[in-house]
């Protein structure tokens, strides 16, 4: 990463006028604007191929955290909604019954699929309007962790999202256990919902704090890891905008936490999501040491840590082997106060406090982009046929957010030909992290040739990455701050015909 000069990060907040809200998480450009697509095109099954589905409700319901009932929207009447689970080559076929009081879709988050199945109102679909149902298809191209959500407003900072698996057949699956560890930040049905909390942010800009819980941005949290970065002993800056009164584990606070079980000496598979709108965290295993394996579904080099960060919308695989007793695995949301946590039992004693701060908390801490890619996972060595620069640029108050000197709808699509590789210079020019995500393709990080579809740029820094254009269509590129991007910060990739 390249760090970048005081001066022109300021000059960076410069190119975002005005604070007024845009849709666009939900790809529209303005009333009237966006174009209308009608059903798409069905997917036809070939000779042995395998098809995979699944029904879907959502609707408004009311959720038990472990305690704390909160009146929200989710698929069904649980948050995490239900996994689905696929092979890969498997043509998954997902219908969705719309029974929200508003317009909604699904996202199939760093799935590499195809461009009518993104799930992007007003850049690939129609939304899916109250009362109805939508019909999504396609084949899932590369095994791995992912999940999905809806993609208009800020829906989700709801209970809106769930795990996907996409297996692969030739995996020989080496561990005992499997666990789908889901973290989520949660505001919704606590006297706000993530509608008041963005009318918050946009009318009086800085930090959207309610309830008495104080505030939260700008605070250095060092302590809880090592590594160095623009700001010192933090990696990220201004990590978050929103104070949260609750982080989950799987749907659970800390207090009444979700129990995963196994025996001593047990080899498990981690699959970690990060489902959370506004919220990095650190995750670590009390008295274990992990293996990450992978990240973004794609391998890389193993490598053993004591915790790692995750940004919103990333998931990292890592194997560990159990100890005996009862263990907690903790979700630290990285310059905020509280925590998210589950339990790890694979015998007897007592259950460690909720509020239990586990040593490698305390670091070192792994930085997912120092991870290197297996040689399988990355990109064929090619020359970039051509250079788009993708600056992320704004600041809290007036609340703004763009790309390139604009918000979305204002700024140009960044134009690509099919079959060229395309480097991206990816640059922070504010003062807060960003996890910057693609839709519809994979990229590599230039130089460790790591294999992702989101990616954390700390404040001030550049990460040069390069994709693939293979995959014809018009998609998003966004941050997955979900109020970042429903600000304005999101650009179109188009593919010129």
């Amino acid at each position: 990463m390249n760090s970048l000069s005081r001066r022109r990060l300021l000059l960076g907040g410069l190119g975002i006028a005005g604070a007024g809200a845009l849709a666009a998480c939900s790809g529209t450009k303005g009333a009237g604007s966006a174009p209308t697509f009608g059903p798409p095109s069905p997917v036809r099954t070939t000779a042995g191929q395998r098809v995979t589905t699944a029904r879907l409700v959502a609707k408004a319901t009311t959720l038990d955290l472990g305690g704390p009932q909160v009146a929200t929207w989710a698929y069904g009447d649980k948050a995490p909604g239900p996994l689905i689970r696929a092979t890969a080559g498997d043509l998954v076929r997902i219908t969705i019954d719309n029974q929200l009081p508003a317009d909604t879709s699904i996202h199939w988050h760093g799935i590499a699929l195809r461009n009518a199945a993104d799930g992007v109102p007003g850049m690939t679909q129609d939304p899916i309007k109250p009362g109805t149902s939508y019909t999504y298809e396609f084949v899932a191209p590369d095994p791995g962790t992912y999940f999905y959500h809806p993609h208009v407003g800020v829906q989700l900072d709801r209970g809106l999202y769930a795990p996907l698996v996409i297996d692969d057949p030739r995996e020989p699956g080496a561990y005992d256990h499997e666990y789908l560890v889901v973290l989520d930040d949660w505001v919704d049905g606590t006297g706000r919902t993530p509608d008041d909390v963005l009318q918050q942010l946009i009318t009086k800009g800085g930090s959207a704090t309610g309830g008495g819980m104080g505030g939260m941005s700008g605070m250095d949290h060092g302590s809880m890891g090592t590594g160095s970065g623009p700001t010192g002993t933090s990696p990220f800056g201004d990590s978050g905008d929103v104070t949260y009164p609750h982080f989950l584990i799987n749907g659970r606070v800390p207090t009444a936490p979700d129990v995963l079980r196994a025996k001593p000496g047990q080899k498990v598979r981690l699959r970690v999501i990060n489902a959370a709108s506004d919220t990095i965290f650190t995750v670590a295993l009390g008295g274990h040491r992990m293996t990450v394996t992978h990240s973004d579904g794609f391998p890389v080099q193993p490598t053993e840590t004591g915790a790692f960060y995750i940004g919103m919308g990333e998931r990292y695989d890592a194997t560990v082997t159990l100890g005996d007793g009862a263990f907690p695995l903790v979700a630290a949301p990285f310059g905020k106060q509280g925590q998210a946590m589950a339990l790890i039992r694979t015998g007897t004693g007592s259950a460690p406090p909720a509020t239990v701060r586990p040593a490698e908390l305390r670091g070192p801490v792994l930085l997912g982009t120092s991870l290197v890619a297996t040689d399988a996972a990355r990109l064929e060595k090619k020359s970039a046929d051509s250079t788009a620069a993708v600056q992320l640029t704004g600041q809290m108050a007036p609340y703004a957010w763009g790309i390139n000197g604009a918000k979305f709808g204002d700024n140009d699509p960044i134009v690509l030909t099919e079959g060229n590789r395309v480097r991206l210079d990816l640059t922070n020019m504010t003062m807060m992290t960003h996890p910057f995500h693609i839709h519809g393709h994979t990229f590599g990080v230039i130089g460790s040739g790591l294999r992702k579809d989101t990616v954390l740029l700390p404040p001030m820094a550049s990460i040069p990455v390069e994709l693939q254009a293979d995959n014809v269509g018009n998609w998003a590129a966004h941050c997955h701050n979900i109020y970042h991007a429903e600000a304005g910060m999101m650009v179109e990739l188009k593919y010129q015909r």
